[in-house]
């Protein structure tokens, strides 16, 4: 059963959590993350992505970037910008999109958790990766970042966050990108124990987003046990930062693909292999966007097409057989155009679902790509069945809208945050 506790939060001062609050740090390079934060001192950019504050040739991984970090974020601290609650709590997050609310509960989620597989993942992480975020949260003593997980949605748990929002939020505020997040802080101690006591019933959360960080996250923590020779699994450091969303409520965006070339074959070559093992419909010039599982738009030479996968072509009783990504790979990826490895090959790029399929065209149109493919979303579902059977999905497959926003809570690895 998961472990999901209150915390004592650092946050930003109600005024000032719009300046402050950021993409996550994967979500843009460090030029697009400079450009957001020019001339705003207070970004949370200059915390979790440090780099913006040396010269564009600077190594990103030099010990100075994570002290720098360290270092902007406890002048933030020191002059009451950032504070810390003086009692465990959870917080309400809600996120709006194209006029859809999602409400996720900002918890604690536990370390044990993690290793046990209580948290359960979907996609491998890289150990630079991991390693990167690593320094973070070993060097600031903080959990800059929540990351996204996903549960079995409680009705009970429901009806709390539904009193929770009559209230007055800390934060409400829509970002430049037209997002709205809303924040509440729940210091109810009723209310605390009820969600705490609920959570304990929930028998596994999952990683939607933020796979990296939740492995750096529980590893570091895992260190400090290991380290601690009086550990006695009550300290703050076997708890890490995230914002826990009931599965009902999530949308998991379409994850596509452009290609550079045909591996050598020609336009009809190319088709005429398709047809072997997808029934092809030309739809003309107008986008096609999939509107069931195994059905693909493609865009090619200026023409999109309908492919709908043949009988056989895929597995509807294997959790990853059953996934269009796979299917995409092994029917189309792997045989045609000679693209093995999707993590390191060149010649293939990912384009995240709300980008629209018009960057696809976009794309291809230019010459920089040759075709494209549009997938239908995974499901929930999917993601779940995946996760439970211990199973690891082919990279690239979700993309989850809106992420979070970073800056607006933190976590101490120590119960009091004192700046070092």
């Amino acid at each position: 059963m998961a472990t999901i506790k209150p915390f004592k939060g650092i946050r930003p001062q109600t005024n000032l959590a719009a300046k402050i609050a950021s993409k996550p740090y994967d979500v843009l390079n460090e030029h697009e993350a400079l450009q957001e934060a020019e001339g705003n001192a207070y970004s949370f950019y200059h915390i979790i992505k440090p780099e913006i504050d040396f010269p564009s040739n600077f190594d990103h991984y030099a010990p100075e970037i994570y002290e720098k970090g360290k270092t902007n974020f406890q002048e933030l601290f020191r002059q009451g910008i950032f504070f810390q609650d003086q009692e465990d709590c959870y917080y309400v997050y809600s996120q709006t999109m194209n006029g859809r609310t999602q409400y996720g509960i900002v918890g604690a989620a536990s370390v044990e958790d993690y290793l046990k597989d209580v948290i359960k993942k979907h996609e491998l992480t890289r150990p630079d990766k991991e390693e990167d975020r690593k320094k973070h949260v070993r060097i600031s003593n903080l959990n800059y970042e929540p990351v996204f997980f996903a549960y079995p949605h409680v009705p009970a748990i429901d009806a709390i966050v539904s009193s929770v929002i009559l209230n007055q939020p800390e934060y409400n505020f829509t970002a430049d990108d037209g997002i709205g997040h809303t924040f509440w802080v729940v210091r109810d101690h009723t209310i605390v124990q009820m969600l705490q006591s609920l959570f304990e019933k929930v028998p596994a959360v999952y990683v939607a987003d933020g796979h990296h960080r939740t492995a750096a996250a529980a590893l570091v923590g895992n260190e400090r046990k290991e380290a601690n020779p009086n550990h006695t699994g009550e300290e703050e450091y076997n708890y890490f930062l995230a914002v826990h969303f009931p599965d009902n409520q999530l949308a998991i965006m379409d994850y596509n693909r452009v290609v550079k070339d045909l591996n050598g074959l020609s336009n009809d070559q190319f088709l005429h292999q398709l047809s072997e093992r997808f029934d092809l419909e030309k739809k003309g010039t107008d986008i096609y966007k999939p509107s069931c599982l195994h059905e693909f738009g493609m865009y090619l030479e200026g023409v999109w097409y309908k492919l709908t996968a043949k009988s056989g072509t895929y597995d509807d009783k294997d959790p990853i057989g059953v996934l269009d990504v796979t299917v995409l790979s092994k029917q189309i990826l792997e045989p045609l155009l000679g693209i093995i490895d999707l993590r390191t090959d060149k010649r293939i790029e990912f384009v995240g679902g709300l980008r629209g399929l018009g960057e696809l065209e976009k794309r291809v149109n230019s010459g920089e790509m040759k075709v494209a493919f549009a997938l239908y979303p995974v499901t929930m579902k999917q993601l779940i069945d995946i996760s439970d059977s211990g199973k690891i999905m082919p990279p690239k497959t979700t993309w989850f809208e809106p992420k979070l926003r970073s800056g607006l809570v933190l976590h101490s690895l120590d119960e009091i945050y004192t700046p070092q």
